[in-house]
């Protein structure tokens, strides 16, 4: 083995073996080769926003939203992403780690000691192949939830505030993951967790039983080639049931949606179901939305999403309204029935980065004037900037 002037002069003078200084090399040649395949990316999202009314505290609740971000310039959120991502290998191995730092974090809510802070681990998962049929992929940890039109991870949405559907997803599982591809068109997962979520390393015994578990399954299918302007459109159902200590119940996530290819030249639709239904609460929370996406130029995107959402039964889960003080009491007004509508325009003026500008109207559809500003409508105008690296 061939050693550099420096650790040859150290051991001319006694203070390194050579045998020693050959077990390091390898040492920091294995390290070498281990991390020569691993990739670093992430994103920096910022934003600015403007919430037409005053008294803009209770909000429309969808996730990360709220009055902490409303009338005002806003970080979100840094996501640092490490990964060694599966290879071709029959046995092949990988990792990858998503760290969140910055006040989305919070929401996130991932914090295994059940505390705020702007720091969370949004996914730390081992990823395996085992060669059974065309080959079983694995993900052993910390995942992000199976269901949903939309992602946690903004860059991957076509508008900047979330849907309400999202908003009653799991989104995060401490656990066990298979997914295996019967064909091109067809796929399928399967997996165990501890809890609902989205505590990390969360257990369901303090309510249920020790082998309590949370249970989840999804299935994809993907239109052929063969079917012309269709090829390539989606349809995709999953479900998740298990105890959430977030809602301190047990919980079952209902949820189907599509993306549907059309003959009009880069326009896409979408629509989504999402059902949550808390046992033993007495009815669902439920939302339906539809989606459009057309790329108008090489740079210039245009999104719409509109949205109904009915919160209801007693498990009012979202608890949409405002608290109102009438002589020495109060009382809440709130709505069961929300209408969103959500339209975008994306411009991707500099390298790597999103720009987007979004208009986006909550409707009560109830009447019953349940948002801060004393009124059946609350208006948000916001600039998003996203940097991609």
């Amino acid at each position: 083995m061939k050693f550099n002037q420096w650790t040859v002069g150290l051991a001319a003078v006694g203070l390194v073996s050579l045998a020693s200084a050959a077990k390091a090399e390898e040492s920091a040649n294995a390290v070498q080769t281990a991390l020569s395949s691993t990739t670093i990316s992430g994103y920096v999202d910022t934003s600015a926003q403007w919430n037409i009314g005053t008294g803009n505290y209770n909000l429309p609740p969808y996730s990360f939203g709220g009055a902490s971000k409303a009338d005002g310039f806003n970080l979100n959120v840094f996501q640092l992403r490490i990964e060694k991502a599966l290879d071709e290998a029959e046995w092949a191995a990988g990792y990858r780690v998503d760290l969140w730092a910055g006040p989305d974090a919070n929401s996130l809510a991932t914090d295994s000691s059940f505390s705020s802070g702007d720091f969370a681990i949004r996914q730390a998962y081992v990823a395996l192949r085992t060669p059974i049929g065309n080959g079983i992929d694995w993900k052993v940890g910390v995942f992000d939830g199976i269901i949903g039109y939309e992602s946690v991870e903004s860059p991957s949405n076509p508008n900047y505030t979330r849907s309400y559907g999202h908003t009653i997803e799991p989104t995060t599982h401490t656990g066990v993951l298979a997914t295996y591809r019967f064909s091109d068109l067809i796929s399928a997962s399967a997996g165990v967790a501890n809890t609902y979520g989205p505590y990390i390393n969360d257990r369901a015994f303090y309510e249920q039983a020790e082998s309590y578990k949370t249970y989840m399954a999804s299935l994809a299918l993907t239109a052929p080639e063969d079917l012309g302007f269709l090829a390539g459109s989606t349809l995709y159902g999953g479900i998740v049931n298990g105890f959430s200590n977030g809602l301190d119940e047990t919980a079952t996530s209902y949820y189907v949606g599509a993306t549907l290819a059309t003959p009009v030249t880069g326009l896409r639709m979408g629509a989504s179901l999402d059902v949550l239904d808390v046992h033993h609460e007495g009815g669902e929370t439920w939302s339906t939305a539809a989606y459009a996406s057309f790329q108008a130029t090489e740079k210039l995107s245009l999104h719409a999403r509109g949205e109904y959402l009915k919160d209801r039964g007693a498990q009012k889960v979202l608890g949409i309204g405002r608290v109102i003080t009438e002589g020495e009491g109060s009382r809440f007004v709130g709505t069961d029935e929300v209408l969103a509508v959500t339209a975008t325009a994306q411009y991707d003026l500099w390298e790597n980065v999103i720009s987007r500008l979004e208009l986006r109207w909550d409707h009560d559809l109830n009447g019953n004037d349940a948002f801060s500003n004393e009124d059946d409508n609350a208006w948000l105008i916001a600039a998003n900037f996203i940097y991609r690296f």
